[in-house]
């Protein structure tokens, strides 16, 4: 056994179930010191039950910290991977824009419904979007205000986007791709339990995502810098290792900021925007 390589996997499912050394001491049933040496390497063959309880804690596949592949799928863990040409070796993308488009019918249906100019809508809509997209006001909340300013008793913002989003053509066959030769996770602006409905329904690609940067979780949006902080402790990689595949500029150039690569994605022109997300990530 490779206690290093070991030490690392496990440090890493940690890192991305958001636990620190002493929230998964307390949950594993671990002494500190036992954590801290088999996160370095320095415990030699600790032992299987000791990982499966780890495994349990982080809700990781005990495969994926023992670095086993099963017959049906690779570890999701960082063994297997490539590393391009520019160096990346992990992937984010951004949802609005990238995975999925037609975004802004949303505004152009509440707007019908509301009886009001579109350009309302979406100045009601901006006003309050960074507060429910950083977890500052609950979905609930910004629904009530929204239907309030819009004269609309029960408006539902979800029912409005979700009606009118379409998958990015060409971004399936993409994404299946980046996720069997990098590691992928999304990377987004997102209200509350509106990316798991899009898995659910499969409107963005169905793969096993690394992670899902999820700024109504984390509690802060593009392009705070915070934002890419905690995106890039889940990713655990370096920072030059990290491609942004995003449709806002302001994003990439924060993503410039934090040291990593960036792509802009013309929603426009998805052929041609796929095309340099090949050609970016060769290997």
């Amino acid at each position: 056994m490779d206690e290093k390589a070991l030490g690392k996997r496990l440090q890493l499912a940690r890192r991305r179930a958001g636990m620190t050394q002493q929230e998964l001491c307390q949950k594993a049933g671990l002494s500190y010191s036992t954590l801290a040496k088999i996160e370095r390497g320095a415990i030699r063959s600790p032992s299987v039950f000791t990982v499966a309880t780890i495994s349990d804690a982080t809700g990781t596949p005990i495969e994926d910290l023992l670095g086993i592949k099963t017959r049906h799928q690779g570890s999701s863990m960082p063994n297997t991977k490539k590393r391009s040409k520019s160096g990346v070796t992990f992937v984010y993308l951004d949802i609005n824009g990238t995975l999925v488009r037609f975004f802004n019918r949303a505004f152009v249906d509440a707007a019908r419904k509301a009886g009001e100019p579109t350009d309302i809508v979406e100045t009601i809509f901006w006003r309050h979007h960074d507060a429910v997209a950083s977890g500052q006001i609950s979905f609930e909340e910004f629904n009530s205000v929204m239907g309030k300013e819009l004269g609309l008793p029960g408006f539902n913002w979800e029912e409005y986007y979700l009606a009118n989003v379409e998958t990015m053509p060409g971004i399936n066959e993409l994404v299946r791709w980046i996720a069997q030769n990098y590691e992928i996770g999304i990377f987004s602006n997102s209200f509350p339990g509106v990316i798991e409905k899009m898995q659910a329904n499969k409107t963005i690609p169905d793969v096993a995502y690394t992670t899902i940067v999820d700024s109504s979780k984390v509690g802060c949006v593009k392009p705070d810098d915070q934002i890419y902080q905690k995106a890039l402790q889940l990713a655990s990689v370096e920072p030059r290792e990290i491609l942004l595949i995003d449709n806002e500029r302001p994003n990439l150039k924060a993503a410039d900021t934090a040291g990593w690569h960036g792509l802009w994605f013309d929603e426009t022109d998805p052929e041609e925007s796929i095309a340099r997300a090949k050609t970016a990530l060769e290997f």
